[in-house]
């Protein structure tokens, strides 16, 4: 699928996946962390390769598990949806229609679905993640050992959550 709609079709911007958060960046005492993000999908019914099933008779439930390493990010909102493609694309060719459910094993970043039609989303994410969750030694934030970002990264992360679930096909 291609990522970027056409001028003139805004609408029909594919869904755009977003790890937000990621605790890294210029002047951070946190190091670069690698996500993991699996993906399962289910089939809602089986491919057009597979036999037909008998009237009246329910078809076996299919899916299939991948998981995806996401590559160490600076801190922010980070477009993953090539990545998450280019890993799921042969598992995607078995089904013609099912559900894509993602988890993100981390617990400073998230994921959540966006338009990538115009740069200026990913930009007004992360301005209003970074004022309603102040970072830096102002911050009113306890929980400081693993850097003064890692706190603002986990309630960030649960404002957005580790988990997503979408309707295939992309």
């Amino acid at each position: 699928p291609t990522m970027h709609a056409a001028a003139t079709a805004p609408a029909l911007a594919p869904p755009v996946l977003l790890p937000l958060c990621l605790p890294t960046g210029a002047g951070s005492s946190a190091r670069p962390r690698r996500a993991a993000v699996r993906c399962e999908l289910a089939a809602a019914s089986a491919s057009s390769a597979a036999p037909a099933a008998a009237p009246g008779s329910v078809a076996a439930p299919r899916w299939a598990q991948t998981t995806v390493v996401i590559p160490p990010q600076r801190r922010g909102c980070h477009i993953i949806t090539h990545k998450i493609m280019h890993a799921i694309r042969s598992d995607l060719s078995e089904f013609k229609c099912g559900l894509a459910h993602l988890f993100l094993h981390h617990t400073s970043a998230s994921l959540t679905l966006n338009e990538n039609y115009d740069p200026d989303v990913q930009t007004d994410t992360e301005t209003f993640l970074s004022r309603i969750v102040p970072e830096g030694p102002s911050a009113p934030w306890r929980h400081t050992i693993e850097g003064s970002d890692d706190m603002p990264a986990h309630i960030k992360s649960s404002m957005f959550g580790c988990a997503l679930t979408y309707a295939l096909p992309p």
